[in-house]
């Protein structure tokens, strides 16, 4: 079994794939609305709920479980689509740009490994109306319980895609008109001096290592942030939700 943990993230299941949800186990003793409210949610959609004292929820779940952990069966049918309903293969990927009716903003992430920064960067990318989040099936962060709590239920709406070869899918998605946009710190341009008004996907690199080089070669562009301080970089859900945010704001003025 696997689960689910946090307010906001079993909120999000119990909403877009309460068919996944095997059991919701809540808190003793907590009659708060958030408690109420995913309890009456989680009965109206015919899952069992029970009640378990916070020692038996602590040593379910590792992180903050703020008094709520969902029971996913760990399956091939019910995996990491489980907690986001919204699984893309390449194809489907590449249909969603097909049939899109304007600009999309693409969100490509190359060799995240960390799942909190994973579950940050989805989180931005939901709020920035990114239309898809990319990674490569391998060296990459999957979807799975500390993703979808970090992403405050983000997980399990975003599409996300797991492609196997990002090199490909690039170059599939510059044929039908995307720009990549790359960040790098050694970039001449910032992201605030480009345009980011068209069909755009923006690829992000590991910490510390950055884009690898044949997903660099492949960029339209290198952007960076502008650094002011002592330090070189930041950390990689940060840069990304300012960069995404950069493209809604150009978009709203065009």
């Amino acid at each position: 079994m696997q689960y689910i943990y946090g307010i906001h993230a079993v909120d999000g299941l119990l909403r877009r794939n309460p068919a996944a949800v095997r059991q919701l186990a809540l808190q003793q003793g907590r009659a708060d609305k958030r408690i109420a409210g995913l309890e009456a949610l989680a009965r109206n959609q015919g899952i069992a709920v029970v009640r378990e004292p916070r020692k038996v929820l602590d040593e379910l779940v590792q992180g903050r479980h703020q008094g709520a952990v969902a029971t996913v069966a760990e399956s091939p049918a019910a995996g990491p689509s489980a907690m986001g309903g919204n699984l893309l293969d390449e194809a489907d990927l590449l249909r969603l740009v097909d049939d899109s009716s304007g600009p999309v903003l693409l969100l490509v992430l190359d060799g995240i490994t960390d799942p909190h920064n994973l579950g940050a960067c989805l989180r931005s990318a939901d709020a920035a109306g990114v239309q898809a989040v990319i990674v490569p099936k391998d060296k990459s962060a999957d979807l799975g319980p500390t993703v979808s709590k970090v992403a405050c239920g983000a997980a399990e709406v975003v599409p996300f895609a797991r492609v196997t070869n990002i090199a490909r899918t690039l170059e599939a998605l510059k044929a039908r008109g995307v720009w990549i946009y790359g960040t790098a710190g050694e970039a001449q341009a910032t992201v605030y001096e480009s345009d980011l008004r068209g069909s755009v996907a923006l690829v992000m690199g590991a910490e510390g290592a950055g884009l690898r080089r044949l997903t660099r070669d492949l960029c339209d562009h290198l952007v960076k942030l502008p650094m002011a301080g002592s330090v070189s970089s930041l950390n990689v859900s940060v840069a990304t939700g300012i960069c995404l945010f950069e493209a809604v704001r150009q978009r709203r003025q065009a």
